[in-house]
This record gives structure tokens, sequence and C-alpha cells, in this order.
């Protein structure tokens, strides 16, 4: 199911992360576990922020995605079910011939 993951980093952690050198590796290792359809990257209320769109073919990966970035950045993950334009044209067609 295409999932949008948003991670809000944690500052004093996500800036030990950068001191150190770590938030490359970080966020690297969490890129190969979700090899993203597209990523953006911003601030929210002055925190960093990653928007991720990816496949999540299992929920039980939640934790494999998503620990890492509770433990290593202190973050506040957010996970919804997303769709892109072909799917809303497909969807909405399937409820009109419902």
């Amino acid at each position: 199911m295409r999932t949008m993951l948003m991670c809000q980093m944690d500052t004093e952690k996500a800036n030990e992360a950068i001191r150190s050198g770590r938030l490359d590796s970080i966020m690297g290792s969490f890129m190969d576990r979700v090899r993203p359809e597209a990523a953006y990257f911003g601030s929210i209320d002055g925190r960093r922020t990653a928007f991720v769109v990816f496949d999540l073919d299992e929920p039980s990966r939640i934790p494999v995605i998503c620990e890492p970035l509770f433990m290593e950045l202190g973050a506040d993950i957010t996970m919804l079910p997303v769709m892109n334009a072909d799917d809303v044209r497909t969807g909405v067609g399937e409820f009109l011939a419902s």
C-alpha cells in the first residue's frame, strides 16, 4: 500500500546526529529500508521534517522502518495511506459504477 510517512525529528537529537556525522547514515539506512517513490525535506513548526512516500508491503515492517527513527532521532512519526492521481481516478470511477 502506498504510504506517506512524516518524520518530525527532535531538534537536539538531530543536532547531535549532525555533529557526530550520523545523520547521513541514519537517513541512508532508512531510505534503503523503504526504497521511496519520493522523499522531501522541510520544516514544520521549526522541526526538521521528512515526507517520504513508499510502498508498505506488510504492516509487520512498521517497527523495522520506524524504530531507528524513534531511537536515533527522537522522531514523531505519522503514517497514512495515500493515493496518486491515477489511484483517485480509478477509485472514483469504481465508486460511480457501483
